[in-house]
């Protein structure tokens, strides 16, 4: 702080903060000496650092100081904005900060000065006059020290569930007040919220914040972000549970001469005294508190290690409490992640690209999440969705969630299909629920959750939507006019029982980009309406460039989020694409038996072309079997189809919605062998229904091309 001459502004905003504590009649009994240089009055005899004992401040107005001692009751904090009067006739503009330390005729008040912020007000008091009184005696004052030093750790400690925050603020609390150099290192499990362990010698530690109250850190010892390895005797009195104390380091730097590793660990060159407490909880060592004084101050003894263990606990609990949330954060995100599909995906149909981005503000990951389903056929399905809450519940409510219609994707319905089934999963789920817990009252989190589904057919372009309380995707087509959300009715969130679902068939081409989303678009995009027009510009844009889909979701991450969202999100990108028309074989045939010969010389003719002939003999056994039970069981028309995709697709198609049962024939059954058969022939293969009846389809890994 610059030197102001009589009269003149004192307008830095540098200084650094100073602590006071007063008598209720505003007589300063102690504090540091950052207060004695800010207020320019002579440092008070005593211990060695000793700041302005004796000092009276007057406030102008007493009406206001008797309302900030009167609302500081019970140590609550009162602020005022204030202007003190230097003894050189320099002003001086601070925010005040008052504690009660002591009650009753012994009042005692903690008063901290820091630079006066003009972006948060507060009230305006005018401080007179600094005048001189007797000081106080010393043993008073080091409990006034030890109470203001109390007080500051169980207010400023532990406010964040962060490990590296929590070790910021006790480094924050003990310098300058209690020492001058402040470290704290934590081991590498605790750091990524395992469980501590032994603490053995040489086990990796990590620096994670440090303080000095220069503000210049030594750089001839460990900084921030530096591994510690730490030699057995640190490992011992860590292991110890209790702070040691070096007043003199006169000789151990003499012991240490030519070690450079220990020199770095704990000698800074400035360094008069030293103590090392140990960070535990619940009887485990979660790393170590590492205090210096210079030679201006007085040494550490035995009642400054006391005061120091009963902070470095108090640190620890919380450093504990964030140590565990952080363990189960990083569950609920492995759990998440195993959850979600792989985040590219490049097929037949379509080249996707999702992700989910975990809340930024949230105690806990939330439930948004996406899936991409290969169908039979070259077919796809999107889902997106949403449970309530977050954690770990809200993450299990998901994977069940995502199971169900993994699962009912597998029966191969239609999209409104799907989600009545899903409701009704929902509905037994959440009583499920209720009755395995029935003395909360949280509600479960599939309560509320949301789901859209959709279906695509690369050889038919044609897409299928439905959705349960779930918002549109937005459709982008290249190279055509028109874009933004997809014009659908959603049915009621799942869970609600007996609602339908109506479905929105789309008719796509090549290249053209759907975007699903769930959770939180961002915050700082301006409202939802704006966050939507942001989101649809990024799809626009992708399909218009014919960037690939993860350059797509990149942009449209980085123009939604410019910091982490206040809820989940999650984005999946897609860029459809279509079967050629050279690649696939349609025929329609009559209810006559006479026409299985015809299909067979035509997939025989269709498989030579496409240079598949080494699998013409099993695809004529597996058409000639089809379309005869067909035309037996179900008539006509009867549907043929191949599809030469990454496998050879076989579908035959009826008017019957009866679906084949694979059975084992007995010996005396005149049929009931020709599934059994198309089993064994092929790599996979399933029907599905369809609006005019079924579908039986066969894949064949291919041999040749």
């Amino acid at each position: 702080m610059s030197d102001n001459g009589p009269g003149e502004r004192v307008t830095t905003a540098e200084f650094p903060t100073a602590v006071l504590v007063l008598d209720a009649a505003c007589n300063v009994l102690t504090g540091t000496r950052s207060a004695a240089r800010l207020l320019g009055v002579p440092e008070g005899v005593g211990a060695p650092g000793a700041g302005p004992q004796g000092a009276e401040l007057l406030f102008e107005d007493r009406g206001l100081w008797a309302r900030l001692v009167a609302g500081a009751v019970g140590g609550a904090r009162r602020s005022a904005r204030a202007r003190l009067l230097r003894p050189d006739g320099g002003l001086l503009e601070a925010d005040v900060d008052i504690i009660t330390l002591l009650e009753g005729s012994s009042a005692r008040f903690l008063l901290r000065l820091r630079p006066a912020d003009p972006d948060h007000p507060v009230p305006v008091a005018v401080a007179g006059d600094v005048r001189r009184a007797p000081p106080l005696p010393p043993a008073d004052r080091r409990a006034a020290e030890r109470l203001a030093l109390l007080n500051a750790a169980a207010s400023e400690i532990g406010s964040s569930l962060d490990m590296v925050r929590d070790a910021e603020q006790l480094v924050g609390v003990l310098v300058p007040a209690f020492a001058d150099l402040a470290a704290v290192d934590l081991t590498e499990p605790v750091l990524i919220g395992e469980e501590p362990g032994e603490m053995a010698t040489g086990a990796p530690m990590r620096r994670v914040a440090v303080r000095a109250a220069d503000g210049r850190w030594p750089p001839e010892i460990h900084s921030v972000g530096d591994t510690i390895r730490l030699r057995s005797v640190e490992s011992i009195h860590l292991r110890g549970g209790s702070a040691v104390f070096l007043p003199d380091l006169t000789e151990l730097r003499a012991v240490l001469s030519g070690e450079e590793e220990r020199t770095r660990l704990i000698l800074p060159p400035q360094a008069a005294s030293l103590m090392l407490i140990p960070l535990q909880a619940r009887g485990a060592v979660l790393g170590a508190l590492v205090l210096w004084r210079t030679a201006e101050r007085r040494p550490f003894d035995q009642e400054d290690a006391a005061l120091a263990e009963e902070i470095g606990s108090r640190a620890s609990l919380s450093m504990d409490n964030a140590r565990r949330y952080t363990r189960e954060r990083r569950t609920a995100q492995a759990l998440q992640r195993s959850l979600l599909p792989r985040p590219v995906m490049d097929v037949t149909g379509a080249e996707t690209f999702g992700v989910h981005v975990p809340a930024g503000a949230s105690p806990a990951l939330g439930g948004s999440w996406f899936d991409v389903i290969q169908l039979p056929s070259t077919r796809l399905a999107f889902v997106m969705g949403t449970v309530a809450g977050h954690g770990l519940n809200a993450t299990a409510a998901m994977g069940r969630l995502r199971s169900a219609v993994q699962t009912l994707a597998d029966l191969d319905l239609s999209p409104d299909e799907l989600l009545a089934h899903l409701d009704d999963l929902v509905v037994r789920f959440i009583e499920d629920d209720d009755r395995q817990e029935p003395e909360t009252d949280a509600p479960s989190a599939l309560t509320g959750a949301t789901c859209l589904y959709a279906t695509y057919d690369p050889v038919s372009r044609t897409c299928v939507l439905a959705g349960a309380g779930h918002p549109p995707p937005l459709l982008a087509a290249r190279g055509r006019p028109g874009s933004g959300p997809v014009t659908y009715r959603p049915g009621p969130v799942l869970g609600t029982g007996g609602q339908p679902f109506e479905p929105v068939e789309l008719r796509l081409g090549t290249g053209d980009v759907l975007a699903f989303h769930g959770g939180a678009l961002g915050r700082d995009t301006g409202g939802p309406e704006q966050r939507l027009e942001a989101l649809g510009a990024g799809v626009r844009d992708g399909a218009d460039s014919g960037l690939p889909v993860t350059e797509i979701g990149h942009d449209i991450l980085g123009a939604l989020l410019h910091e982490p969202p206040d809820d989940d999100l999650a984005l999946l990108v897609v860029r459809v694409r279509e079967v050629p028309a050279d690649a696939t074989a349609a025929w329609e045939l009559a209810a006559d038996p006479s026409l299985v010969a015809r299909a067979r010389e035509l997939v025989s003719d269709r498989l030579t072309a496409w240079g598949l002939e080494d699998l013409v003999f099993t695809t004529e056994l597996i058409v000639s079997e089809l379309v005869t039970n067909s035309i037996r069981y179900a008539g006509g028309p009867v549907g043929l189809r191949l599809i030469k995709d990454r496998v050879l697709i076989c579908e035959v198609s009826d008017p019957s919605q009866t679906q084949p049962h694979l059975r084992r024939a007995q010996l005396t059954d005149e049929g009931g062998r020709g599934l059994f058969l198309i089993a064994q022939l092929t790599h996979r293969w399933g029907s599905r229904y369809t609006a005019a009846g079924k579908t039986i389809w066969t894949e064949q890994l291919l041999t040749n091309g």
